[in-house]
């Protein structure tokens, strides 16, 4: 069963990296409906690395903020959030769009914790931790699978938000959770 889930996904990032296929997870959960930005890391021995300038340039450009999802393809709580979120896109998806809101996925692993999980934007890489503090964000300590963002296109944080076990399990609390960006002013690309 496992071998038949990983050449499953194998082929599915392959077609998916030549425009031939939909965004699953690897939960298998279809995203579609979000229309995500899926953000592979370059990894290597110390360090899985997400670059976060395509996002922010398109968010920018288009006038959007950013529902940033850091997941775990092993994660039993991220496939639980992702399926949640399948089951829920005929509700919640057309909200995503009203609040203007980029859907950015990173695929990561459990075995890329805190320590190895760097994240880069306008020329500089910053920890998990040390981008977690600028953001002015809470939750800096251990980190926890999924890890959700609502920022602007500038990396401004815009509502502070749970992590973990139990992530917005219904949809009013997914909705609350985004309602900050419906209000937070969205500036324009600049020229």
């Amino acid at each position: 069963m496992r071998r038949r889930q990983l050449l499953t996904l194998a082929a599915a990032a392959m077609a998916l990296s030549r425009g031939e296929a939909k965004p699953f997870t690897a939960a298998g959960a279809d995203l579609s409906a979000y229309k995500p930005l899926q953000i592979a890391p370059r990894k290597s021995a110390q360090r899985w690395e997400f670059e976060l300038d395509p996002a922010l340039e398109k968010a920018a450009r288009e006038g959007r903020h950013l529902y940033l999802v850091l997941s775990a393809w092993d994660c039993h709580f991220c496939a639980r959030y992702e399926r949640f979120l399948q089951i829920n896109a005929a509700r919640l998806a057309p909200q995503f769009e009203r609040h203007h809101l980029l859907f950015v996925r990173l695929g990561s692993a459990l075995e890329a914790q805190g320590d190895r999980v760097f994240l880069r934007a306008k020329g500089h890489s910053e920890a998990y931790a040390d981008f977690q503090r600028r953001l002015g964000d809470e939750r800096t300590g251990r980190m926890v699978y999924p890890v959700i963002w609502l920022l602007n296109a500038q990396l401004q944080l815009l509502n502070q938000l749970p992590y973990g076990t139990g992530t917005f399990e219904t949809v009013p609390e997914q909705l609350e959770v985004i309602a900050p960006a419906l209000h937070a002013p969205i500036r324009p690309a600049a020229s």
